[in-house]
């Protein structure tokens, strides 16, 4: 210690008294110094509303004229299913009930009371089998639901093929409303709660900042890289540009609070020594 002491006070040793000055500088400013503490997490941007196009009928696709990376505006046809099944059905059906119709007014001249009432139920089947019909040509061209981007779905290489009703053909999100979807790691969670404020930066625009406000945090987790993943959604405080796209990812950053940087920098650590501690105690 007196050696220590005669070093610092006394004459030479420049350079041990720059280090020793440096050091308690340090130690003040880790001390004092804060900062914003921001939880960075992994995002997506995602539409807000994201509507399937699905087939309504087993069938054949006839044409399709966009896909995905499209944008298409509302009623605009994306694509149709090959009508001439039902168009046929459909002339069946008319003169089926035409025919019915005979019989109904022949009934009706003979008084056959019995007949009449038999061959009106046979009228209203086929009324019904035809309004089916009308119902699925109505339904053979696919048409977007909103103004919007197509995220997925292509058939061009597929003109011809069988799709089986029900089965998913294209996604249209919305171009002008989006949500940033966050992948918060397990270790940050607790510190994320709804209506704190953050900023988005895409990947293909790392230059631009996109504030956003939590709106979600949801009890929906993920298993990635051997750590769990929790989903926190958020919504874009401003209108959305034009090049920002369903789909895009980059990095989102919740802000918490302020405090000490020197708590910032080594809270990590500290978390995972004091867990590492307690499972080793008895």
């Amino acid at each position: 210690v007196v050696r220590l002491w005669q070093r610092l006070a006394g004459p030479g040793h420049a350079g041990f008294k720059l280090g020793a000055v440096a050091l308690v500088a340090v130690a003040a400013f880790l001390a004092f110094a804060s900062g914003a503490y921001r939880i960075s997490a992994n995002a997506t941007l995602e539409g807000a509303v994201q509507r399937a196009i699905t087939a309504p009928i087993n069938g054949y696709v006839k044409e399709a004229s966009l896909r995905a990376g499209d944008t298409v505006t509302k009623g605009q046809l994306i694509g149709r299913f090959d009508d001439r099944d039902l168009r046929l059905e459909r002339v069946k059906l008319q003169s089926q009930r035409e025919q019915l119709v005979r019989q109904y007014r022949e009934a009706m001249a003979n008084r056959e009371r019995a007949q009449a009432e038999i061959v009106t139920s046979q009228i209203a089947q086929a009324e019904a089998q035809f309004a089916l019909v009308e119902e699925q040509l109505a339904r053979t061209e696919m048409v977007a639901p909103f103004d919007g981007l197509i995220v997925s779905g292509d058939l061009s290489q597929s003109l011809g093929a069988p799709v089986e009703r029900g089965q998913v053909l294209f996604e249209v999100a919305p171009l002008a409303d989006y949500r940033v979807a966050l992948q918060v790691d397990e270790r940050d969670i607790a510190h994320v709660v709804v209506g704190q404020r953050g900023e988005l930066t895409v990947s293909s625009m790392p230059g631009e900042r996109h504030a956003f406000t939590v709106t979600k945090v949801t009890p929906v987790n993920s298993a990635k890289e051997g750590r769990n993943f929790f989903r926190v959604e958020a919504e874009l405080e401003a209108r959305p540009g034009p090049r920002l796209r369903p789909g895009m990812e980059g990095v989102g950053k919740v802000y918490v609070d302020e405090r000490k940087l020197v708590w910032i920098w080594t809270h990590g650590f500290t978390d995972w020594v004091r867990l590492w501690i307690w499972s080793w105690l008895p």
